[in-house]
Order: structure tokens, then sequence, then C-alpha cells
């Protein structure tokens, strides 16, 4: 593998209220939409030997609204499953546990629906994609979510799933990963579509 191209897709009305969306499977509003289509020059200037996507609707537009029509979805490529805090905002959370942080104290258990995740079950999602996109010849491309990515670019660089907490990922951004003398390394994070 030459780069991985990770795209974290468009606002969805849950992102831009600040709610827990991991499993819950939203529409892009017309803001995310307008996002995903940024994104089409970016990859029309690439060709890539492997294309996952997440099952999520929002990413599977944002996939097809930048260009992105031959792919494969990707169950692995989930969203962290939030359990019990799926649609709630940090704020509300912490109304009933003061100081909460997900990359600290992870999620309480949800329902059948929810179940819930720990970051160590993050990782090794994460982890099976890397193995996976390692494999290919080329570059790769992603299009999923914004803490699944952050936990996929903290083990890409060796790290625990917690330091994810350090790479805030905003919708509709690119990142590249990638290598400096055959070691992972970030090549570009966080990046808006009009700063190519």
């Amino acid at each position: 593998m030459d780069e991985m191209l990770l795209l974290r897709h468009g606002e969805t009305e849950w992102s831009k209220a600040g709610k827990h969306t991991g499993r819950t499977d939203l529409p892009l509003t017309e803001h995310g939409e307008d996002q995903a289509r940024a994104l089409a020059p970016l990859v029309k200037e690439r060709s890539f030997d492997l294309v996952l996507v997440s099952p999520a609707q929002r990413a599977r537009r944002t996939a097809e609204l930048a260009g992105l029509t031959d792919y494969e979805v990707d169950a692995d490529l989930w969203e962290w499953d939030y359990g019990g805090y799926e649609g709630i905002t940090t704020p509300k959370i912490r109304e009933t546990r003061p100081g909460w942080y997900l990359w600290r104290d992870g999620v309480i258990p949800g329902d059948a629906e929810h179940p819930g995740e720990s970051a160590a079950q993050v990782a090794a999602r994460a982890d099976r994609v890397i193995t996976r996109a390692r494999a290919a010849e080329g570059r790769v491309v992603l299009v999923a979510h914004g803490h699944f990515l952050r936990v996929l670019a903290a083990r890409w660089l060796g790290l625990q799933a917690s330091e994810g907490r350090l790479l805030k990922l905003e919708t509709g951004t690119y990142s590249r990963l990638g290598f400096e003398h055959a070691e992972p390394v970030l090549l570009t994070w966080n990046a808006p579509v009009n700063s190519l």
C-alpha cells in the first residue's frame, strides 16, 4: 500500500447537534451532501486499488457524491457503538456522569440495537481494516466515521485506541496515512477540501 486516504462522511442532523451517532442510520443534511460533493476533485485526481465504505447510508452517500461508485461495504468501518449513549450529547451525559469523556470512560451498555463497544473492540475492527489495506497494491480509500477513523489513525501509528482522542476530525474532511522511511505516519489530518 502506498497511501490510505480517509474521508469522514458529511454532516448529519445528529453530528450537527453533537449527538453520538454510532449505529443509527441517518442521512446527510443538505450541507453534508455539499461537503461530500466537495471531496470529488480530491478523489478524481487519484486512482484507488481498494475502496472500502461503512455500511451507514451517510458514508455510502458521501462516497457516491465524492465520485466513488465502485466500492465495497465493510462492516468493520461502522462507527463506535455508543450503547446507552446513542443519540445523546456529551453535556447531557455529563448531567448524570460529571466529567465523562468517551476516550477515558467508555460507554454504558444499551439495548439489542446498540449494545455498546469498548475501545478495545473498536481497535480490533480498526486493526482488521489496516491489515486489509496494507495488503493492497497502491492507494486505498476509506469512507467512514469520526471516532472510528480517529481510532484507526492511532492504531496506524502504533498507539492505543484511546490516543485517538488527540486527533479531532470534522465532518466532510479528508486525511492521509502513509509512510516515511517505511514507518507509518500521518501525512495530512482533518483537512477541509478548500485547503487543496
